[in-house]
């Protein structure tokens, strides 16, 4: 366990590890809440809670996956106080709808091409992103950290708290939908290889 000598060590330490991964976890905080000013608040508390908690922050670990696994946490935490909010103002509601007037307001081709999810680190645009937000958020998650972010499969396993075969299997599920959804700007791309027109060239040349 980290053990910090002083408020400057500290300070230095936080600055120059974990500073450096503000955009990422801003991008993580956006797919998981898709709205930017809760991405934003979501991105300040996380560096807050990290900030106060540094020194459990072990040495030697990368500090990315660390981050977010505390924006994770926090996400979840005021989603499930939502759901509560929500399911309170509902019974509210039903005992006496004069008390509230309101309620409160990328595959199985590309796996063989590409099984190290390159395609994602060469193509990021705006097509892509809303493919990727489009995904239910239990294969989003798991797309954004090893596709986008390059955690590896223990560490989106630490973050999202899943034996690394769920992982996997997520990943892999994810990819094939993002696949569906994007193959021929794939192809027109040259990511992915056009497999229906190979296979008519090939029946051409043998006839």
């Amino acid at each position: 366990m980290r053990r910090v000598t002083s408020g400057t060590s500290r300070d230095r330490t936080f600055r120059e590890e974990a500073l450096p991964q503000l955009d990422a976890i801003y991008r993580f905080a956006l797919r998981l809440t898709r709205d930017r000013d809760r991405a934003e608040d979501l991105t300040q508390d996380t560096f807050l809670r990290a900030y106060q908690s540094w020194e459990t922050f072990t040495p030697g670990t990368r500090v990315k996956s660390w981050l977010f696994t505390i924006c994770r946490n926090l996400f979840l935490r005021r989603e499930e106080r939502s759901r509560r909010h929500r399911e309170i103002v509902s019974e509210v509601k039903e005992e006496d709808p004069r008390r509230i007037s309101r309620e409160p307001g990328i595959f199985a081709t590309a796996r063989q091409h590409d099984p190290e999810g390159a395609f994602w680190r060469e193509i990021v645009d705006d097509e892509v992103v809303r493919a990727i937000e489009n995904l239910p958020e239990e294969f989003r998650e798991a797309v954004v950290l090893s596709d986008v972010e390059d955690l590896s499969y223990n560490e989106i396993a630490e973050v999202l708290e899943l034996p690394v075969g769920t992982v996997k299997s997520r990943l892999f599920r994810g990819r094939k939908r993002l696949q569906e959804e994007l193959y021929e700007y794939a192809v027109s791309s040259g990511i992915v290889p056009d497999e229906r027109s190979r296979e008519i060239r090939e029946e051409d040349a043998n006839q």
